[in-house]
């Protein structure tokens, strides 16, 4: 079972009033702080794996390419 992202309270009421100027401004639609509890949820729930993940794979990659620059120089100097 994956571990859930854990927010503090002040976190989590930064990110809900985000929220809620979002669709104020984008949307003309007003939600409450419930609504935008629920949205923060599934985004955490449904979306913020795959940032992690990607974030992941593009940190693999750099350092791989870090490790391939660090094993040419060992290869020229040998």
């Amino acid at each position: 079972m994956r571990n859930k992202i854990k927010l503090t309270k002040e976190k989590r009421e930064d990110m809900i009033a985000s929220i809620k100027t979002y669709f104020l401004k984008e949307r003309d639609e007003e939600l409450g702080d419930l609504a935008s509890g629920f949205v923060l949820d599934f985004i955490i729930e449904k979306l913020a794996p795959e940032f992690y993940n990607q974030g992941v794979q593009d940190s693999y990659a750099y350092m791989n390419e870090k490790i391939e620059d660090l094993l040419e120089i060992q290869k020229c100097c040998i």
